[in-house]
């Protein structure tokens, strides 16, 4: 390969455009209007614009990035993690078109990605598995049959998804409907296709993964095991490596799990095989992520391998430059640094940082997509940076994360350091002889309470603002960002519109209470009809931000009146309804 389109943003993407770097390749960005100042848009040899501000129309738009790649001459793509990194159809349209996939094959990836088949798999190796649904179920009722059958508590899990989303846990009986649903919605939202899953829930695991790697020779390695248990809304938060206080018989069955799964399943390049570790000790195999994780530096950090470059060794076709499983060298921890409120219940924040200070020093790392003045946008993900501290044991490492956390510094957006500083400073997390966390310790058990950060200025994403120009004759299409123009020393211009839907409501004109948006994002359902009765607490709409859905809550018992439609994009604190 000789240029590699990036199809992702953000962090990852920064990551691949330096592995690009240390490979001696060139490296292609692009953008949607909101980034169009990323920092992952700046380092990149090259940077082409999507030309939209959804997902759907940018970073998910296989059209748009396959027609770039042709423009620019890529001819390899690497689909980094999330977004289009999972789905089949994208590596095969890539190849079809005669560029080189940076991944597993498209016939791995359905076979991994739909997580029914892929139990299928575990078990026909002898991996550990808890009961599940042989298919996809169809209806609420199939899975409150199930339900029935092996009792509560109950995961509906995205059959292709993964990363926590299209995930929800069902502790009752007159929930299953709604979950079930609210599943489907955010699958579809986030991988494009909503079929579902159900098996039994594992209450209070430990989450452990293992990382693997297989070239086109047939060679596959387990590069060690992870632990990944501190999570909230099954959203990891912190991870480390290797997986601490596993006996040698469960750290060796992860292992050769891990392997058989990936022998049989024909596997390529980058991947992960995760477990769930119950109290009594007992493993279950739950999935396989087919691509890089978000992780994958604390593997680096005690391996010594390089695995984006390992990545792009693979796709090349050439073969592994570790051919088995090393010792561990240290240990090492992985914050990830989102842009989330924990005073606010880890409410998304997007916004501009206005100060951006990383730590450095022995044994830190920091993998950041953003930087002082840049834009964190409510359609994207929230994951700003990742603070990676290795040391020569745990505990030295955890020393380091202390201090290197007290060092991090940023302002303009709320940030998940507070909740950082506090779990590296609590028994159950820091103890030196066992992990007394799970995967809903941060929800159930930590007594930790967080201030409200200050909520940001409200930064509408920059709007693009595009025309045609000549050049030689020949037609061109210029886009600049609206806040440019701003300041330009001219007449003002006149800015796009607010977003759909906005209306101010005048406390001095209607009695009552009105609900408002607690980050800005997209409304994605009214729950209740216009004009209908609600009672203080009552879920009344379900807003979506960051791929995660939130729901919105009346704030008085009355009747509610609804000021935005469903499919609006909305501000924070932007009014949605009145209750009078």
């Amino acid at each position: 390969m000789r240029k590699v389109l990036i199809a992702n943003r953000g962090e990852i993407a920064v990551r691949i455009v330096r592995a690009c770097r240390d490979y001696g390749v060139q490296s292609v960005a692009v953008y949607a209007d909101a980034d169009a100042q990323a920092l992952h848009v700046r380092m990149a040899d090259e940077a082409w614009a999507l030309e939209g501000t959804r997902p759907s129309d940018t970073y998910l738009d296989i059209g748009k990035l396959l027609a770039i790649a042709h423009k620019c001459s890529a001819d390899a793509v690497h689909p980094g993690y999330g977004f289009l990194s999972e789905r089949a159809e994208f590596a095969r349209a890539v190849i079809e078109a005669g560029l080189i996939w940076i991944g597993p094959s498209p016939e791995t990836i359905e076979v991994l990605g739909d997580k029914v088949t892929a139990r299928k798999i575990a078990l026909q190796v002898g991996a550990p598995l808890v009961a599940g649904t042989p298919e996809p179920v169809n209806s609420a009722q199939e899975v409150l049959a199930f339900a029935r059958q092996y009792g509560l508590p109950i995961a509906i899990k995205a059959a292709y998804g993964g990363g926590g989303r299209g995930l929800k846990v069902a502790w009752a009986m007159e929930e299953v409907a709604q979950l079930y649903e609210s599943a489907v919605r955010e699958a579809t939202a986030a991988f494009g296709r909503g079929e579902c899953f159900v098996e039994q829930f594992i209450d209070r695991p430990r989450h452990v993964e293992a990382q693997v790697m297989a070239d086109q020779h047939g060679h596959v390695v387990v590069l060690g095991t992870r632990d990944c248990s501190l999570q909230r809304r099954n959203q990891k938060l912190v991870e480390e490596a290797p997986a601490p206080f596993l006996t040698d018989a469960q750290r060796e069955q992860i292992h050769q799990a891990a392997r058989d799964i990936c022998v049989a399943a024909h596997y390529v390049s980058a991947g992960t095989v995760e477990f769930l570790l119950s109290q009594s000790g007992h493993l279950s195999f739950l999935e396989v992520n087919t691509r890089l994780q978000v992780e994958h530096p604390v593997t680096e950090a005690t391996t010594g391998v390089d695995l984006v470059v390992e990545q792009l060794r693979v796709a090349d076709g050439l073969p592994l430059s570790i051919m088995q499983t090393p010792a561990p060298q240290g240990h090492s921890f992985e914050f990830r640094i989102n842009a989330e409120d924990p005073g606010r219940g880890y409410l998304p924040t997007p916004g501009k940082i206005t100060h951006f200070a990383a730590p450095s020093g022995p044994g830190v790392r920091v993998d950041a997509g953003v930087c002082t003045d840049a834009l964190v946008p409510s359609s994207f993900d929230s994951l700003m940076a990742k603070l990676i501290v290795t040391g020569a044991t745990r505990e030295q490492a955890l020393q380091r994360a202390r201090r290197a956390l007290q060092e991090f510094q940023i302002e303009g957006v709320a940030s998940v350091l507070p909740f950082h500083r506090a779990v590296v400073d609590d028994p159950a997390f820091a103890s030196l002889t066992h992990l007394g966390v799970h995967t809903r310790w941060i929800e159930t058990e930590m007594e930790t309470n967080f201030d409200p950060a200050p909520r940001p200025d409200v930064h509408d994403m920059p709007s693009m603002v595009r025309n045609h120009i000549e050049i030689d004759g020949k037609r061109v299409a210029v886009g600049l960002p609206v806040q440019w123009l701003q300041n330009l020393a001219a007449p003002p211009l006149v800015v796009p519109p607010e977003p759909l839907g906005h209306k101010a409501v005048g406390a001095s004109t209607q009695k009552g209470q009105t609900v408002t948006a607690p980050m800005a994002g997209t409304l994605l359902v009214w729950k209740v009809e216009e004009g209908s009765s609600v009672v203080e607490g009552q879920t009344v709409a379900v807003l979506e931000a960051m791929k995660m859905e939130t729901a919105v809550v009346a704030t008085a018992s009355g009747v509610l009146r609804s000021l935005v439609p469903a499919g609006a994009m909305v501000l924070a604190e932007q009014p949605l309804a009145h209750i009078a």
